[in-house]
């Protein structure tokens, strides 16, 4: 499969989980779907031809995440107001937001049905190009994105394998931990959104991740990127 990677980061960074509406709280670190919405920007992809494009891309497109700066959240509280109502008093809400998120994201294409927008987002990346202004999950927290490298993934291989990114929870993946105070952490990320923009329930997958800097030692199915022998599972 071609692949790329992209160094994407920003100052602040909050990816919703849905679960938590009054309040709501960040996944760990950028989502596929938020993801798919980052390559909608930079191309300049208007909303409405997004909502056709969310499922193709959810299902045509494979991705990893590596953690390049350690989880750090912080929560900051807003007053809501509405448009007809500008000055009127609201209640506080906070939000969580991820502190100097910084991400090494690879995206592999899964099926030529989409080969035209993975080759104009992948020349846009490298060309330091975007129509929009490009976020990490929210309006308010824009992305800086840098071309990494890019190059092919393998077929799915199965074994002992090391990676900084993320794996499915046990028994998908199995962790083999080998070092004292080796530090991982979980989370429920969505992989598929609809043509209506929902994120649908049977397509979250449990994940396991390294802390920032750290191998994870893993059996189980995974790829192998080309250019560095990396190892990594996409999802």
């Amino acid at each position: 499969m071609k692949a790329i990677q992209l160094i994407i980061q920003g100052d602040w960074g909050h990816f919703k989980r849905p679960e938590t509406n009054n309040n709501p709280l960040t996944h760990d670190f950028i989502t596929k779907t938020a993801l798919i919405g980052l390559i909608g920007a930079v191309l300049g992809i208007e909303r409405e031809d997004m909502k056709q494009l969310f499922p193709i891309l959810s299902s045509n497109l494979l991705y990893g995440v590596q953690l390049l700066n350690p989880v750090k959240k912080f929560s900051w509280g807003f007053s809501s107001r509405t448009a007809f109502e500008p000055v009127k008093k609201g209640s506080p809400k906070y939000f969580e937001f991820l502190k100097d998120p910084k991400f090494k994201v690879t995206i592999a294409l899964k099926e030529e049905e989409s080969k035209d927008i993975f080759q104009k987002f992948s020349q846009a990346v490298i060309n330091s190009e975007s129509v929009y202004t490009a976020v990490l999950g929210w309006h308010n927290c824009p992305a800086a994105i840098y071309f990494n490298d890019k190059g092919y993934f393998s077929e799915i291989l199965n074994g002992d394998f090391e990676t900084f990114s993320f794996v499915e929870k046990p028994p998908i993946h199995k962790p083999i931990l080998t070092k004292v105070g080796f530090r991982i952490g979980f989370d429920k990320i969505p992989t598929f959104q609809n043509d209506d923009f929902w994120n649908l329930p049977e397509y979250y997958k449990e994940v396991i991740y390294p802390a920032s800097g750290y191998l994870l030692k893993v059996n189980g199915n995974y790829y192998q990127f080309s250019e560095d022998k990396s190892q990594w599972w996409l999802i």
